[in-house]
């Protein structure tokens, strides 16, 4: 279950808990037992598409729920996290993918997620690396 500080802690275990028009959200996970933390953005339908029906051309499209009600972050490490173990905080609810990563980047910055060794984040934007800003920043 995801919980959405802003709008008073609000609860969301299932898709139709989210309002019309959101695409996905960006999201901070808190794993207890070791304290690390991890920053990320996760869409709640992906697009799929199907061959064309026999005797058409055009391709069809199914939208598909992902799979973000057990979700623990892209990282290597996070992904092997229980979801049990996890507190699961929603930063931003989002109405499509470019205030996704608007909002991924701006919370990433905002909480110096390469400089603090209790975010698990490896890169921003995948642009800055944690191991080349610590060539420089000593």
């Amino acid at each position: 279950m995801w919980v959405d500080n802003k709008l008073g802690f609000k609860k969301y275990a299932e898709l139709s808990d989210f309002t019309e028009g959101i695409v996905g959200f960006v999201y901070e996970i808190h794993h207890l037992p070791t304290g690390k933390r991890y920053i990320g953005k996760k869409i709640l339908k992906h697009k799929r598409t199907l061959k064309p029906l026999k005797g058409y051309k055009r391709k069809r499209v199914k939208y598909v729920e992902s799979d973000w009600k057990t979700y623990t972050g892209s990282n290597e490490i996070s992904k092997t996290w229980n979801v049990k173990d996890c507190d699961r905080f929603i930063l931003e609810l989002c109405p499509n993918k470019t205030m996704m990563s608007y909002y991924e980047t701006k919370y990433q910055f905002q909480r110096d997620v390469l400089e603090n060794d209790n975010y698990l984040n490896d890169n921003v934007l995948g642009k800055y690396y944690r191991k080349t800003l610590k060539k420089y920043i000593k």
